[in-house]
């Protein structure tokens, strides 16, 4: 579950700095308060949407 809940969180903080070699006047759409506060909500949500999804996986040992 650890694993799993890890692997969610590094790919949300590659979504985030991804678009860092953008142009610089593009940033402020792509990192405003808006998009900034959905991805907070999903580091919270996303693990608990994977654990459930992956519950068998989980489940069995990583078999």
């Amino acid at each position: 579950m650890a694993a799993s809940v890890l692997v969610t969180w590094a790919a949300l903080i590659v979504l985030l700095v991804a678009p860092g070699p953008l142009p610089e006047q593009w940033r402020y759409y792509i990192y405003s308060p808006a998009s900034v506060g959905l991805w907070m909500l999903a580091v919270f949500v996303a693990p608990i949407v994977v654990c459930a999804v992956k519950w068998p996986w989980i489940k069995s040992g990583s078999r």
